[in-house]
């Protein structure tokens, strides 16, 4: 792999990680349009890095969240039972959303690289995320409801939300969809939604950047090389953090629904180009 190719692909992971759009999805899209499928060693080595430089995005929105982050720290070291009780409960919250993920990709890790990585899989995800983006969008604002901060986030909606993360791995789906669509059917209002979302992918990209770090150390460095890895680290960095402000205020302006639409028109090109 040369560098343009790194460059892109972490552009496109940083772009497209917190987007409901499927970061991976989008790799493995931009993967064949570069003919790095082509080659099964290269492939293998390339799937790797899809999944490394998700590290660019992990420390995008550590960064984004300090501040955040650094209140609920301290709240868990407050005089105040009130202040204690509610950095406590982000931290059980983010713990109960991401054991479900840890253990599905831990036991369909292998099943899930040898069917899913592909264009033609991308697609039908890409289209039926869609679907599901826009009805939910549609049905929520019909049946308006008192929505929950962040601040107030209880364990069932934690538990919601987990339960939706694994629908997650499959490339394609988005794990930013699937953790906003829980959240919101939890009983979130949306700009909770997404920074509980946002915020699980500490965890989520943290695990499963350095798991696959250990698995594929290897075949990483043989087939893509440390420079190669390290600017398209540097990319998803840059780019995860924009992102994830501008997505921000394109959700509460707009919604999921146009996330949708683009996610339909993309899987239709998708299925007429690359499969």
């Amino acid at each position: 792999m040369n560098l343009l190719d790194a460059t892109l692909l972490g552009l496109v992971e940083g772009l497209t990680e917190f987007v409901p759009v499927s970061s991976t999805g989008h790799l493995i899209l931009a993967g064949a349009a570069l003919g790095l499928e082509k080659d099964p060693q290269l492939k293998a080595a390339v799937d790797a890095f899809d999944i490394v430089i998700q590290a660019g995005a992990w420390l995008a929105c550590i960064w984004y969240y300090a501040p955040l982050l650094l209140n609920r720290l301290a709240d868990l070291r407050s005089d105040s039972a009130e202040r204690r009780e509610r950095g406590t409960r982000l931290v059980v919250a983010l713990s109960i959303a991401f054991v479900p993920v840890m253990i599905v990709g831990l036991l369909g890790r292998k099943l899930i690289k040898s069917l899913l990585f592909g264009t033609a899989p991308v697609a039908v995800a890409l289209a039926v995320g869609g679907v599901v983006m826009i009805a939910a969008d549609l049905w929520l604002n019909r049946r308006p409801r008192p929505a929950k901060p962040l601040e107030q986030i209880d364990l069932k909606t934690a538990a919601i939300v987990g339960f939706f993360q694994c629908f997650s791995l499959a490339p394609g789906t988005s794990r930013s969809m699937a953790t906003l669509i829980g959240g919101l059917v939890g009983g979130l209002d949306r700009r909770a939604a997404a920074d509980f979302a946002f915020l699980l992918a500490i965890p989520v990209l943290g695990a499963a950047t350095a798991y696959e770090l250990i698995k594929e150390w290897r075949v990483l460095v043989d087939g893509i090389g440390p420079v190669a890895i390290t600017v398209g680290l540097i990319t998803s960095f840059i780019t995860g953090w924009a992102s994830i402000a501008v997505f921000l205020k394109v959700l509460a302006r707009v919604g999921l629904v146009p996330f949708g639409i683009y996610r339909l028109i993309l899987a239709a090109v998708v299925w007429k180009t690359l499969v």
